[in-house]
């Protein structure tokens, strides 16, 4: 069975604002479904954003719920108009998984990117060279488009240098500044790449070193979004050799945020991780 395509940022803001909307006008799911004539298990998909409603359903329940300022009706209705648009994405889809297409599209309008990396350089911090390395090694086993998966992730890091970067805050195991991909050449740019990316003001880069043992950390990649606008929950992006996902449940998110602050205990100050990164590229002249 094909999974379900994950929501658009504006599909999910919709559906939280329309639950809220019901829940202020104090009317349960059910009377919803008698006053309206929709079916309790569409307003139920519809507030956890996983159908996206009609336009004439959208009104149904604005009316309803009391909602008569012009300017909040378009807005909301704006947001069901975008609500399937991936922001820059578009360009690259269908040929990327819809998990992948969704959570670039969170992340390009995220304010905080929170990341852990215990095996490879995060995409949004990887030269092209290091990218590419990388891809092909992964395309041996599952097959894919290299150079397309590239300059994605190359076209991604526009959200670190933008007129309003986002700020991101990448957690390292020492292993990934110690494993050589793609060479020497290609690694100790990429290390270079680190030490640069460690000096913006919004980039926070530490490493977690073998001296800390086991951690966390290990158990895999994640990161955490959290967007500007309060309409938008927090998100949880993992992925693993089983593959990727994307979390919103507050369980989920309070969960990894705990998995991220532990973490975080036993990780190099920035200062300190800065050199241990120009030590680990000295070593490779």
């Amino acid at each position: 069975m094909a999974s379900r395509r994950p929501p658009s940022i504006r599909l999910r803001r919709l559906a939280t604002e329309l639950r809220r909307l019901r829940v202020a006008a104090a009317l349960k799911q059910e009377d919803v479904a008698v006053r309206t004539g929709l079916d309790a298990s569409s307003i139920y998909r519809i507030e956890r954003a996983m159908n996206k409603p009609q336009r004439r359903t959208v009104t149904t329940l604005l009316d309803l719920y009391g909602v008569t300022d012009p300017d909040r009706r378009a807005t909301l209705l704006e947001w069901l108009k975008d609500a399937d648009q991936q922001a820059w994405m578009k360009q690259f889809t269908p040929e990327l998984p819809d998990v992948y297409s969704a959570f670039v599209g969170f992340e390009h309008e995220a304010e905080r990117l929170r990341a852990i990396a215990p095996t490879a350089v995060p995409a949004l911090l990887q030269t092209e060279d290091y990218a590419r390395a990388l891809l092909s090694e992964g395309a041996k086993v599952f097959p894919h488009d290299v150079e397309r998966s590239t300059a994605v992730r190359i076209h991604r890091q526009s959200i670190l240098t933008r007129p309003s970067p986002v700020a991101f805050c990448a957690i390292l195991d020492e292993a990934v500044i110690r494993r050589i991909v793609g060479g020497p050449r290609v690694m100790r740019a990429q290390l270079n790449r680190l030490v640069s990316a460690a000096g913006q003001r919004n980039v926070t880069l530490r490493i977690v070193p073998f001296s800390a043992g086991p951690h966390l950390g290990l158990g895999g990649t994640f990161v955490m979004l959290d967007f500007p606008d309060p309409h938008d929950r927090p998100l949880v992006y993992t992925e693993s050799i089983m593959g990727i996902s994307l979390l919103d449940a507050e369980t989920d998110v309070a969960r990894f945020a705990h998995i991220f602050a532990t973490i975080e205990e036993h990780a190099l100050s920035p200062g300190s991780s800065r050199t241990l990164i120009e030590d680990a590229a000295r070593a490779l002249a």
